[in-house]
C-alpha cells in the first residue's frame, strides 16, 4: 500500500496522467482501467468510435476522463487527441497503456523513476521478447522495427513496438505528425529524437493471451505498406535534410563543433583501419559520377557499413569547386585508357564546361569511376600512415 501511495503523490507531482486509447476491446478494457485506478485517478480513457459495448462500459468509471471519436480513426489520432485533451488540461506527462491487458499498472513506477532522471524523454516500455509466449510475428516485427529506428536516428533500442509509453507533451505539442494510425508509435519516436528528446527504455512485465482470445486490429498488408512507405520517407528525410541539418548547427556552436569532432571524427573507439577506410569510401562517393545523390549515397553507406560518418562527409567534399576542373580533367585522362583508339583530347582549363563533359560522356565516366576508387584507395592509405605517425610522435612525445 504504501507503495501505491508514493506512486499516487508522484502522478500529482509530476503532473502526470495515465491515457488509454481503446477501440473494440471491451472485453479486457475494465480490467485496465481497475488495475490502473489503483495507481491513479488522473486517467483519460479515448474511445476511438468502438462499436462494441465500450461506451456503456466506461459509465461505470465516472471519475474518468472520457474523450470519444465518432468514428475509428486509428490509434495514432486517438492518442495525439489524448496528447492535446492532457496538455490542454494542464498535464505534463502522458502515460500511454493499451487496453488490450497486455501491460501492467504495477510497472507504472518504472516510468516515474526514469522520469525523475530524464525529464525530457519518451520512455518506452521494453517487453522481454524472449519469453515462450510471444507471438512470432510479434518478435519480427519489433526486430524490424527496431531496425529501421536505429536507421533514422542513430540510436539503438529494444523495443520500439511497445505501447507501455511516457510521453512529454510539451515538445509533442510542438510537432504537426503525419499519420494517424499503427505507424505513428514510430513516428512519434523518430520526430521527437530528431527535435532533440532522449528516447529511453525501461523493462515491464506483459502478457500474451493464447491465441484463439487476443484481439488485433492491425491489418497485416494495409498497415505493413504504411508503415513500409512512413521508413522510407523518413530515411530520406534524415540523409537530405537531418543529418546536414545537424552538421551545419555544429559548425556554428562551439559546444557541438567540439562535441561532433570527438564523437565523428577523432571518434576514440574508431580504429585506424576503420578511419582510413572512412576516408576512402568518401573519396570514392565525392568523385564517383552520382551527380546530385553523392552526399545522400555517402551517409547512407556509412551508416550501413557503420564508417566514420565525420569522415566520410568531410572526405566526400572533394569536389568542391575549385576541385572540380582537376577532377575531371583526371577524369578524362584515365578515361582514356579504356576508350583505346576511341580516346578524345582534353585540354585541362578552369573553362571546363558542361558540354565538355557531354560530348565525350562515355571516356568520362569510365575515368571518373576509375579515379573515384584510385583516389579512394591512395588518400585511404595516406590517412592511415599519416594516423600511424601522429600517434607514433605522440607516444614518444609521452
Amino acid at each position: 500500500m504504501n507503495q501505491i501511495n508514493s506512486v499516487t503523490e508522484r502522478f500529482i507531482e509530476f503532473k502526470t496522467c495515465v491515457l488509454i486509447p481503446t477501440y473494440n476491446n471491451a472485453g479486457t478494457l475494465a480490467a485496465v482501467i481497475s488495475d490502473v485506478l489503483q495507481y491513479t485517478d488522473q486517467v483519460i480513457v479515448v474511445n476511438d468510435g468502438s462499436t462494441d459495448d465500450t461506451a456503456s462500459l466506461l459509465q461505470k468509471f465516472p471519475g474518468l476522463q472520457v474523450i470519444t471519436h465518432p468514428v475509428n480513426k486509428g490509434k495514432g489520432c486517438a492518442l495525439q487527441t489524448g496528447f492535446r485533451y492532457a496538455f490542454e488540461k494542464g498535464y505534463q506527462y502522458a502515460i500511454s497503456i493499451d487496453s488490450d491487458g497486455q501491460h501492467f499498472a504495477k510497472d507504472l513506477y518504472r516510468f516515474l523513476d526514469k522520469l525523475s532522471e530524464a525529464p525530457n524523454a519518451i520512455i518506452i516500455g521494453a517487453r522481454n521478447m524472449q519469453q515462450e509466449n510471444v507471438p512470432a510475428k510479434s518478435s519480427f516485427g519489433n526486430k524490424f522495427s527496431s531496425f529501421w529506428c536505429k536507421v533514422e536516428t542513430g540510436i539503438t533500442l529494444p523495443d520500439t513496438q511497445s505501447g507501455y509509453r511516457l510521453y512529454p507533451l510539451l515538445p509533442l505539442s510542438k510537432i504537426h505528425f503525419l499519420t494517424h494510425r499503427f505507424e505513428f508509435e514510430i513516428e512519434v519516436l523518430v520526430r521527437a529524437a530528431w527535435s532533440g528528446v532522449e528516447l529511453l527504455s525501461v523493462p515491464v512485465s506483459v502478457f500474451y493471451a493464447p491465441k484463439e482470445e487476443r484481439v488485433s486490429h492491425f491489418r497485416p498488408f494495409k498497415d505493413f505498406v504504411r508503415i513500409s512507405i512512413l521508413n522510407t520517407v523518413l530515411v530520406l528525410v534524415r540523409l537530405l535534410y537531418i543529418i546536414p541539418r545537424n552538421f551545419l548547427r555544429g559548425l556554428f556552436d562551439k559546444k557541438a563543433r567540439q562535441q561532433f569532432i570527438n564523437q565523428h571524427i577523432l571518434h576514440p573507439h574508431h580504429s585506424d583501419e576503420l578511419k582510413a577506410a572512412s576516408v576512402a569510401v568518401g573519396v570514392f562517393m565525392g568523385i564517383v559520377p552520382l551527380w546530385g545523390f553523392q552526399l545522400a549515397i555517402a551517409i547512407f553507406l556509412s551508416l550501413v557499413l557503420r564508417l566514420n560518418k565525420g569522415l566520410v562527409l568531410i572526405a566526400a567534399n572533394i569536389s568542391i569547386p575549385p576541385m572540380i576542373p582537376l577532377i575531371i580533367y583526371l577524369s578524362y585522362k584515365m578515361g582514356a585508357f579504356w576508350m583505346g583508339h576511341n580516346a578524345m583530347p582534353f585540354v585541362f582549363s578552369k573553362h571546363i564546361s558542361l558540354h565538355d563533359i557531354t560530348a565525350n560522356l562515355q571516356q568520362y565516366i569510365y575515368g571518373s569511376i576509375t579515379l573515384a576508387v584510385v583516389a579512394g584507395i591512395a588518400l585511404g592509405l595516406i590517412s592511415y600512415l599519416l594516423m600511424k605517425v601522429f600517434k607514433r610522435k605522440m607516444l614518444m612525445a609521452a
